[in-house]
């Protein structure tokens, strides 16, 4: 893990930005902010070194953070699948546009692969959040009071192998099952998306607050660009798993966030769910 004094954050929504942001401060380094219009602005980061950035004005970006003599960038946060019809790119971004249609048309690591070769042959530095805020990733083993029932094991590693095999396709990082079962997949929805969608299967299918049943997986896509994607859960994510009726939730251990984590392991201990970090694979 390399040691940065200058480190560019390009801002999406969500809370991951301000981890990120603790962790390069916490770690000496000065930090500017590129806040992406439509998902943060340069208000919800206080009186830091901040500025608004449309999705498009790739060109007054690349300049600004040379500009700022910066030895790495981070992106980090939720940023949505633009309408490419929609964007506004200025001279700079004009010559992009058309590889990142291409890209698109790949899936989402492809198009976040593209994004990333854009800054790489700007000669600037791209990293990934958890090199800034390690603390924030899954750790082996339970987080919180409960962990996964021998009874439950079956379900886990089925839902993470499912979710592995939708990855490798880049439709998108997490499964359930249920008793055996897959339930749902995850694809441009969303995890939240996806939870209230198996939150609606009949009772037969899936448990309830009395019974709980099912695993969530959210599983690192094989051979994805990690720099600018980990998979991500929060409090939101385990009330939408108590809410589907669910058991609980496994990531892979050192491959995905965990924001808020008091915040997660009480709101999972309260409902009785399972959060649990299990050996990465390959």
């Amino acid at each position: 893990m390399g040691s940065y004094s200058r480190i560019g954050i390009i801002a999406g929504g969500g809370d991951l930005p301000h981890s990120v942001i603790a962790g390069a401060i916490e770690g000496g380094a000065q930090v500017f902010i590129a806040a992406l219009e439509g998902f943060s602005a340069p208000e919800d980061f206080g009186d830091m070194d901040a500025q608004p950035f449309r999705l498009g004005e790739v060109g007054r970006l690349i300049k600004t953070l040379k500009s700022k003599n910066l030895e790495a960038i981070c992106f980090a946060g939720i940023v949505a699948r633009p309408d490419f019809s929609a964007l506004r790119p200025d001279l700079g971004g004009v010559k992009y546009l058309p590889g990142a249609i291409k890209a698109a048309t790949k899936g989402d690591d492809g198009l976040l692969r593209y994004v990333a070769s854009i800054f790489d042959k700007e000669g600037i530095k791209v990293i990934g959040p958890q090199q800034l805020c390690e603390g924030i990733l899954a750790p082996l083993g339970p987080l919180g009071a409960h962990d996964i029932p021998d009874a439950m094991m079956s379900d886990a590693i089925k839902a993470r192998e499912t979710a592995k095999a939708i990855g490798a396709l880049d439709i998108g990082q997490g499964a359930i099952v249920c008793k055996g079962l897959i339930l749902a997949v995850e694809a441009q929805e969303g995890t939240d998306a996806m939870l209230s969608r198996a939150a609606g299967l009949p009772g037969a299918l899936i448990g309830d607050s009395e019974a709980r049943a099912g695993v969530l997986a959210k599983m690192v896509k094989p051979g994805q660009e990690d720099r600018l994607d980990l998979p991500t859960i929060g409090v939101g994510t385990i009330i939408g798993a108590a809410y589907a009726g669910l058991a609980g939730i496994v990531l892979e251990q050192g491959r995905a966030f965990i924001l808020d984590r008091e915040g997660v392991i009480a709101a999972a201990d309260a409902q009785g769910l399972f959060v649990v970090g299990l050996e990465a694979s390959s």
